[in-house]
């Protein structure tokens, strides 16, 4: 079997192994935990040694223009991702929309650099392989914190290689050329910048978390619950993730957490 059978195989393939299935409920345990706080201790020291500064650089050297123009580029040209899983979740419609948005962005977008599709109506609808399993009934998995990855979970730790290898344009396009000197990691290094520089605004609200690794962990669950569910999850669901179960939400305890928290941080300056 060749790379080219796999690619047009796999839809079919993904179709006939989960169909019937229903969305599995979220987790949200961190059986892991241990693991992933170093993870994310190792993510958090090179983001501010190496892809931060470059980042805060881009910023200096660009303008809100043309950082637009950029993230355009790179929102539209993984659109086929998007129409890819679309259509391995059933969902026609949106593949369709998703089509035009890529094509009047491509075309009258100056190759993606602009964004006249969203003034024409057509919605921007990003989705990905994860979200494509859960829709299928796949169970979430545990959450995990993969150095150099970052968050993810059993479940979605599948989009990287699937969307990657059978969906990007830009790994597809460096896979069928041959460069020299790694040029052909430009395309995802910048990406990684672009989307580095959006998240410089809202360091803020990380800044003022009690415990970053906590608020990241569930800032990641909420927001593959809202792209699993198109921005409408379930009240039930919502409250389930919150802790606002048949227990209740109890603040004394949330506060008590925020103290250990604080203490564990004040331990290294008492030793």
């Amino acid at each position: 079997m060749n790379a080219r059978f796999l690619r047009r195989a796999l839809p079919v393939l993904a179709l006939a192994l989960l169909a019937g299935c229903k969305i599995a409920p979220p987790r949200t345990d961190d059986p892991y935990e241990s693991f992933n706080r170093k993870s994310y201790a190792v993510n958090d020291a090179l983001d501010k040694t190496f892809i931060r500064p470059v980042a805060v650089g881009y910023r200096k050297v660009t303008n809100p223009p043309v950082r637009r123009a950029f993230s355009d580029f790179f929102t539209n040209i993984r659109m086929p991702i998007t129409v890819a899983n679309d259509l391995l979740q059933a969902k026609p419609k949106a593949a369709a929309e998703g089509t035009g948005r890529f094509l009047v962005n491509l075309t009258l977008g100056v190759g993606g650099f602009f964004d006249p599709a969203s003034q024409l109506g057509l919605p921007l609808d990003e989705t990905d392989f994860g979200i494509t399993l859960a829709r299928w009934g796949v169970p979430e998995g545990p959450y995990l914190v993969i150095p150099l990855v970052g968050p993810t979970t059993a479940r979605d730790v599948w989009r990287l290689p699937v969307d990657s290898y059978f969906f990007d344009p830009l790994s597809i396009y460096s896979r069928n050329h041959d460069f020299k000197d790694g040029q052909y990691y430009l395309p995802q290094v910048m990406y990684l910048v672009t989307l580095r520089s959006r998240g410089i605004d809202a360091e803020s609200f990380l800044q003022s978390a009690y415990d970053p690794y906590v608020f990241i962990r569930d800032a990641y669950r909420q927001q593959r619950l809202y792209t699993l569910y198109d921005g409408n999850p379930p009240a039930e669901i919502i409250q389930q993730m919150q802790g606002l179960n048949e227990k209740g939400f109890d603040p004394d305890e949330l506060l008590d957490e925020q103290h250990k928290w604080e203490n564990q941080q004040k331990k290294p300056d008492n030793q």
